[in-house]
Parts: C-alpha cells; structure tokens; sequence
C-alpha cells in the first residue's frame, strides 16, 4: 500500500497522521513544564503548515515531562490545568486533531501516565491512562480507565495505547475488539528497545488487521537518549513508512481505514481477529466459541500465577531507587 508520499497526496478516503519525533525535554519547574507546553503548541502549528492535509498530529509520551521520572507535585498536569488548555487550543487555532502525553497528578496515588485525543474543535474526544507502566523503571499508577476507543478524523475509529502497553498482545486485540482501525503507540522508549518496538509495532497491526502509527520521543536530554523510530504499519504487518533519530522531524504517512474495514469483512485465510472467537468454524458451525486459555481465566479469578512465580527477582521499582509500595490496588477507585 502506498502512504500517499507521506499524505502530500491525499485519497477521498484517506486519514493523514503526523508522527512528532519530538526532541527530549528534561524540565523540573513549573515553568519550564509550561516552555515545553509551548513548544509543543508551536509544533502542532508546524504540523499545519508542513502538510496541508494533515488531519492528526501525534506528540510522544513523555513529550511534556521528559524522562526523569520526577513525580513531584509541582509538575504534575490535570485535564483542566493550563497545559492541557493551552494543547487544547492549538487544535482549534490550527484546525487539526492532536494526541498529547502529560502525567496526570492523583491525590490517591502515584500519577498517571496519561493520553489524550483532542478534535479540531478542540474538545477531548479520548482520554486514557496508561494500564502497563514500563516496571521497575517507571512509578505511575496503574491505569483505571480500560482501552477507549473514539471516533477520529474522516470517519476512523482510533485508539491509543502507551510504550510499554504495546509489548502486551491484549492491549492491541482489545483495541480491535473494540472497533479500533488505527491504534496510535506513543512512547519514550531509547534505542535498546528498536528491534522490539518494531516486530510489537508490526505483529500488532498483522494479529488484528489493524493499522498501526507510533512514534517515541527522540534525541538526548544529557542523560537519556530516546530513538524517535517513528513508525506506520498496514493492517497486513508490512511497514508503510519509517523515522529515524531526527529530532523535531515529523514524519506523516496516509492511513486508509476504510481498507482495514473491508479486509475485516472479506479475509478469509488469516482473518485472526474474527477466527480467535470462532476457532476452527470449518469443522463446527460458527466455531467454538469457548476460551481455552488458562491465564485468562486465572486472571479473571485473580489467580494468576506463572510456575516460576517465586523465581521472579524484580517484583517491586526498588532496583530503580523507588520504595516498596504497600498500598494494594484498587481498580474501581476514580478520580
């Protein structure tokens, strides 16, 4: 499948995204959280002006707090805080939709690792917190809010995961499972992680004929360096265009949704997200439908348990400097 030449030609069906290999940042005030909040604001009006068909520009995690972990107070984002406002209304100024990170404060806890999509109106369309932080490095709550889904430009349904969420092959089918045609990965991960971002990146679009668009932040901040690696995959697996470590490039790429839509209705032969709940329908009419996987039912039960579980050395972010948590989770505890 052609990208359009990065979407400068775009189809009547087409969604074009932008993928912001957005240069680290490493801020510890408040007001250089509020410097970067403007740089990226400054990036989504060079998004507009890059691609005139742009409908999507996306920021990677970690794009406002950069890497340093820092979970104090003084640097933490809310939904109605000034940054998001200011994100929210760079969308409307430069009439595109726009996928922003910011770590989200919780009186209840750790921070959240969080994500939102925001249409052209500048209205926040998805909102999600991120369910599988990068553990031990990472010291985010557990995310509370599942796997949403939204309607996106030119009639596309999206989703977004974060980083870390894409290592786990639930995350994507569940994003199919829910109507998901292009699921966007943003992330910070540095380079040790570029052959598993992208075989996870390719086996998530194949595994669920899905597209896939996902982008890390990019360059150094003096102590870290992210890969940029900004990423498109078709529904088929195959790559359809590709970043490198350029920091403060964006990389775009033509979508076709509508595509996704008509090889989940006509595939026969490796139309897995559809054969998964319909195993073997050749043989038996409809297919079983049961669930013959023990981890899932184990996990449901709160039962999961792997054989070598008490061989498991890290089970805890003390090997990252952070203290033993004693708190127990509690997924239905909203704020």
């Amino acid at each position: 499948m052609s990208s359009g030449l990065g979407g400068l030609n775009k189809s009547p069906n087409g969604v074009v995204i932008g993928l912001a290999q957005l240069a680290l940042p490493d801020p510890h005030t408040r007001a250089e959280l509020w410097e970067q909040t403007q740089k990226v604001v400054a990036m989504v009006g060079k998004a507009r002006r890059s691609v005139a068909g742009m409908d999507l520009i996306v920021f990677p995690e970690y794009s406002l707090h950069g890497l340093s972990m820092d979970t104090s107070d003084d640097i933490m984002c809310t939904l109605d805080g000034p940054e998001v406002a200011a994100l929210r209304q760079a969308c409307v100024d430069n009439a595109i939709w726009g996928c922003f990170s910011i770590m989200e404060a919780n009186p209840n806890g750790n921070p959240y690792n969080s994500g939102i999509i925001v249409n052209d109106q500048g209205e926040i369309q998805l909102y999600y917190r991120k369910l599988h932080p990068w553990v031990p490095v990472e010291p985010w709550e557990p995310g509370n809010l599942g796997i949403p889904v939204c309607d996106g430009p030119k009639g596309s349904k999206l989703a977004l995961i974060i980083c870390h969420d894409g290592m786990f092959p639930e995350m994507a089918r569940e994003c199919a499972y829910k109507g998901a045609e292009i699921m966007i990965r943003t992330a910070g991960y540095t380079a040790p992680i570029r052959h598993s971002w992208q075989i996870t990146n390719q086996a998530n679009s194949f595994c669920n004929l899905m597209q896939t668009a996902s982008v890390c932040m990019c360059g150094s901040d003096g102590t870290f360096d992210s890969m940029g690696e900004a990423m498109f995959v078709d529904f088929d697996g195959t790559p359809m265009a590709v970043g490198g470590g350029r920091a403060d490039e964006i990389v775009s790429c033509e979508m076709r949704p509508d595509l996704v839509r008509e090889a989940r209705v006509h595939w026969g032969v490796e139309n897995n997200i559809y054969q998964f709940g319909h195993r073997g329908y050749t043989a038996v009419k409809g297919g079983a439908q049961d669930a013959p996987y023990s981890y899932m039912h184990d996990l449901v039960a709160g039962k999961y348990r792997l054989p070598w579980e008490d061989e498991v050395v890290h089970t805890d972010g003390t090997s990252c400097g952070f203290d033993t948590p004693e708190r127990t989770y509690q997924p239905a505890e909203e704020n």
